[in-house]
């Protein structure tokens, strides 16, 4: 938490150091606590939230109310952590006098409370994106590992069909082959087996004559 102060008020500073040379550059330029007073009467004439109202009853002890200027005058001393914080004089560590001062310069979120569950909903979300970065890498490990186990069977696969597919074509080569050397023995035999038996025929009507 201590740290998420410093960060709320090191935004404020920053917001501050822009802030005092826009609209309220005379009130902010060189702030005093009577000018901080006066900035802060004319920033809670217009419409101040219900948070910036607990604020100002916070540190000033009083509720704003239009009608009260004439008192409100008198709360000069209670500026003064704020005039020496813009000033960068003092580190404040009120609470209240810092979220007024968040205030005076429209830093928002405000006030801490707000600031603080902004940075928790931050920080959160960084770490649920790291989280889910790292598990995303892990996952697309794995499935690189799994695809190149599958690449590795498949290659292993394929030596195999390759002798399969030569083997089949080998047979089916031999196959063919004997198909047609097959009947052209058969032809053969067939034919020399004709002559043979006309030879005989003729030798014999020969020798009877």
């Amino acid at each position: 938490m201590n740290n998420t102060l410093e960060e709320y008020k090191k935004a404020i500073k920053i917001k501050y150091e822009i802030e005092k040379e826009g609209e309220y550059f005379d009130f902010l330029h060189h702030p005093s606590r009577g000018k901080l007073r006066d900035l802060c009467w004319l920033i809670f004439e217009d419409n101040p939230t219900q948070d910036d109202l607990k604020v100002f009853r916070n540190l000033l002890c009083v509720d704003f109310d239009y009608t009260q200027k004439n008192k409100f005058k008198n709360q000069k001393d209670k500026f003064r952590p704020i005039e020496t914080f813009f000033k960068g004089e003092t580190d404040p560590s009120n609470i209240d006098a810092i979220n007024l001062a968040a205030v005076i310069v429209d830093f928002q979120p405000r006030p801490f409370k707000k600031f603080n569950e902004k940075c928790r909903i931050e920080e959160a979300k960084q770490i649920k994106n790291v989280v889910e970065n790292v598990t995303a890498e892990i996952d697309g490990s794995g499935i690189e590992k799994t695809v190149l186990l599958k690449n590795e069977n498949e290659e292993s696969q394929e030596v195999p069909k390759k002798r399969n597919l030569m083997l089949n074509f080998k047979d089916l080569f031999s196959k063919k082959v004997a198909q047609k050397i097959y009947p052209r023995k058969i032809i053969t035999i067939a034919v020399g087996a004709v002559a043979v038996v006309s030879s005989a025929c003729l030798y014999f009507v020969q020798k009877k004559n």
